[in-house]
């Protein structure tokens, strides 16, 4: 039997008023810190994305891209709280998707989501803090160089990388260290809660291991990349709403040479490798 024109006509507005379910993306990619500078995670970047992907009041859920190697434990908490927060307010559950890492600050932030998942081969974990000078005491006097410093209040020169280290020193930066490490226990502890699988000197001692083993250790939930996963969760029509920042209309690229910025450069470059460096990337 054919069809009456005005089931025709049904199946037609019933097509045109179906929508497929729209996912936003957050990715957070590079290292954490409070500098403004292209490359940084901070709060101040961060912040305005997350807002617009949680204001999209017909998303089933937030999708947010992790890839870092850490850095400043302010910025990570600030930034794993504001994902919490708007998660909190709006209702919506945030499933996070590790890349190549999201270790150390990394993983702070994704200890927000309320699913991890991970390539098998991502670096997860590293839930410990680090804090690295130099000592050029020796250089010094080899240089034949008189160096003066005059200071109010006895701890001001804290390892000073001019001076001999002293023992008080290091004591006082051990217990800044641990306050902050104590910080991050007690977060990945309160989110990630029963699903941890091993005990605290096993998970907490700064080291860091291959997705597959973050998923035994309760660490992470799954295995699993960002297109696959959300369409299993919400159907094969599921379209992905990537969130970025707004590029300037009138913005121009950095035209001539400019050895401020060239150093600049240099500088952030040689900072960004020693970060991955320490988880082998």
């Amino acid at each position: 039997m054919n069809e009456t024109p005005a089931g025709t006509k049904r199946n037609w507005l019933s097509r045109l008023i179906h929508r497929p379910p729209v996912v936003p993306v957050v990715r957070l990619q590079g290292v954490i810190a409070a500098e403004q500078r292209p490359g940084r995670l901070n709060i101040a970047t961060v912040e305005p994305l997350l807002a617009k992907a949680f204001s999209i009041k017909s998303a089933p859920a937030v999708a947010v891209v992790i890839n870092s190697p850490g850095g400043s434990p302010v910025q990570s908490r600030l930034i794993s709280k504001r994902i919490r927060d708007l998660a909190n307010e709006h209702n919506k559950p945030v499933l996070v998707f590790v890349e190549d890492a999201a270790a150390s600050g990394g993983y702070f932030i994704a200890v927000a989501g309320d699913e991890i998942f991970v390539d098998p081969s991502s670096i997860v974990g590293s839930v410990g803090v680090i804090m690295a000078t130099f000592g050029f005491v020796g250089a010094i006097d080899k240089l034949g160089i008189e160096r003066r410093v005059h200071t109010a209040g006895r701890n001001k020169s804290t390892l000073d990388p001019f001076l001999p280290e002293k023992a008080e020193d290091v004591e006082r930066i051990k217990r800044f260290e641990l306050d902050i490490h104590q910080v991050f226990i007690d977060h990945v502890k309160a989110g990630r809660g029963e699903r941890l699988k091993a005990d605290d000197d096993t998970l907490f001692t700064g080291e860091w291991w291959t997705g597959v083993r973050g998923v035994e250790l309760g660490l992470v939930d799954a295995i699993g990349d960002l297109h696959t996963v959300l369409r299993e969760r919400f159907g094969p029509e599921v379209v992905l709403k990537p969130i970025a920042p707004k590029r300037p209309f009138f913005a121009l690229p950095r035209l001539g040479f400019s050895a401020q910025g060239m150093v600049e450069d240099v500088t952030t470059s040689f900072e960004d490798r020693a970060w991955w460096a320490r988880i082998g990337l």
